[in-house]
């Protein structure tokens, strides 16, 4: 089960290309603007100015998902929160959206008209969150 981290980004929102080059991010680890490039230019179909993922790397900065640092003349970004946490970041954020526009009663009829699996697995989530909160005032 994932947590929701303690760091959040600042902004959430990101757009198609923003998203592609968090995700190559990810998978390398830390990443210059020549490797995110590399990477987005190996697909003979694809074409995408140098330029353009340098702004797009301090954008993703700027919102709080990347962290730059400078080795010599070359910049490095690393993401600040894994593809886990992101996960679970904007899970949080689309339910806590649903809950506070919706009144009870149409979160109940919502869960109510879901399928048999979908029940069993927000019986699971109940579940767990018996379990959090008995090891919560266990704690105090």
């Amino acid at each position: 089960m994932y947590s929701l981290p303690n760091y959040r980004p600042q902004q959430l929102s990101l757009g198609p290309l923003e998203t592609e080059i968090l995700h190559l991010v990810w998978e390398l680890g830390t990443a210059s603007v020549k490797d995110v490039h590399d990477r987005i230019l190996a697909d003979p179909d694809r074409e995408l100015a140098y330029t353009s993922v340098t702004t797009v790397l301090r954008r993703l900065t700027n919102k709080g998902w990347l962290s730059c640092s400078k080795e010599g003349r070359v910049f490095y970004w690393q993401a600040l929160v894994s593809p886990e946490q992101a996960q679970a970041i904007n899970s949080y954020e689309q339910l806590h959206r649903f809950l506070s526009v919706s009144s009870p009663d149409v979160v109940a009829s919502f869960a109510d008209s879901l399928d048999t699996a979908s029940v069993e697995q927000l019986n699971a989530i109940a579940s767990r969150l018996e379990n959090l909160r008995s090891q919560r005032e266990e704690k105090l």
